[in-house]
């Protein structure tokens, strides 16, 4: 066994100790077979809420209604749920209400895919009812029983499934497939905060592609923000081999291929619930792409633009380009770092110091004398010293 598991043995021997069953489950114990990082462990217990709160003298409720206890335990802390069983479903999403059980095998039951219905014990032994292994190693993934009850009763599982396409690069089990495509409709049910999260993870993962092709295929496309009757440009965006995108970085390539206008790309980032900081970062990338597009780095550009915005929009321009010149980027990257200002509070003069020597009142002349001064000093024209930019400008003032 391995951390993070190793730390966590102890929460499962002291619910042991107090006459509980607990397992380590869900998708830290797929990941630990798939020999993928785990991040954090959830842990299930035969132990209610309260009988949990008995064993453990640090815990959090923080979603207690549905049997999930925060055990604060060694300078860490576990999600530690209840074994349960769900009720009728509502909103396509949420069980009304929760039965505790005592049994694992009816718990491991409601989850969504095989692969995720596994548990562990504190000595590393698997408890697998639904052949969750065997799944990993066709990497096959099959709900947890009938596929259309596990879709009515979670629409999100829908998209959980493609994400898990691209991410795993594993395959979607035909029935399971054939209920995707049919209850695809019900995605409209679902929160945009919670499909952009699986859709997210589904652009950075090795089989984006076919996870694309599987939107299209099944139409499920038609129930993403702004993506309806968009078919045509979602294609142009498989024709490109994209590899170490951030996730920012391949949503400009998705809006690069739907072709949009500034305002018309800014209305689609909010209807996807995009932060105020994410919307400016894609709208910056994407007009300086199209920029790139068209002519090489000025000094200029490269300075305006700034390390982040250089890198994604080099990256993208040797994907949409087919190019594999990666040292490209460490050159223009190079070329920024030895610039002599990286942003107008490096230069050293002001707007006050300009409307003083010109004797004038503030206005657009003044925002037009700081570029030239800007592109005058990324030039080489002049140095950045507030007295022999003075001097460079007497001329001007003269005129």
């Amino acid at each position: 066994m391995i951390e993070p598991f190793l730390s966590a043995v102890p929460v499962l021997k002291r619910l042991e100790e107090a006459g509980f069953e607990a397992y380590f489950v869900g998708g830290s114990v797929r990941d630990f077979l798939l020999h993928k990082p785990i991040s954090d462990v959830d842990i299930a217990t035969s132990a209610t809420p309260k009988e949990v709160k008995r064993v453990f003298p640090k815990t959090v409720d923080i979603g207690i209604e549905h049997g999930t206890v925060l055990v604060l335990f060694g300078q860490k802390s576990y999600e530690v749920t209840t074994f349960r069983t769900d009720g009728a479903y509502e909103d396509f999403r949420r069980p009304k209400e929760v039965s505790f059980i005592r049994n694992l095998t009816e718990d491991l039951k409601r989850r969504d895919f095989t692969m995720n219905a596994m548990a562990m014990d504190k000595t590393g032994q698997l408890i697998d009812p639904y052949n969750g292994q065997l799944a990993i190693k066709e990497k096959r993934i099959q709900t947890v029983g009938n596929p259309k009850d596990r879709f009515h009763e979670d629409a999100l599982r829908i998209m959980r499934a493609v994400r898990f396409v691209s991410q795993l690069s594993f395959h979607i089990e035909e029935h399971t497939m054939r209920a995707l495509k049919e209850l695809a409709p019900l995605l409209k049910n679902i929160a945009v905060e919670r499909k952009k999260a699986e859709f997210d993870k589904l652009l950075i993962g090795k089989g984006w592609k076919e996870a694309i092709t599987i939107l299209l295929e099944t139409n499920l496309y038609c129930y993403l923000p702004g993506l309806q009757n968009q078919k045509k440009q979602i294609e142009k965006l498989l024709s490109y081999n994209s590899e170490k995108l951030t996730k920012n970085e391949m949503w400009s390539l998705l809006l690069f291929c739907l072709q949009q206008d500034p305002q018309s790309t800014e209305t689609f980032l909010r209807d996807w619930r995009f932060s105020v900081h994410d919307i400016k970062e894609i709208l910056r990338i994407l007009a300086y792409v199209e920029r790139r597009l068209v002519q090489e780095w000025s000094l200029y550009d490269l300075y305006k633009a700034g390390r982040a915005t250089i890198q994604s929009v080099e990256k993208l321009f040797l994907v949409i380009n087919g190019l594999d010149e990666v040292s490209r980027i460490a050159q223009l990257l190079d070329q920024y770092d030895r610039l002599p200002i990286k942003d107008r509070k490096d230069v050293d003069v002001t707007g006050s110091d300009l409307m003083e020597w010109f004797g004038l009142n503030g206005g657009p002349w003044l925002k037009e004398m700081l570029v030239k001064i800007e592109q005058a000093i990324l030039a080489g024209k002049v140095r950045n010293d507030k007295q022999e930019i003075k001097e460079w400008l007497k001329p001007c003032s003269q005129n």
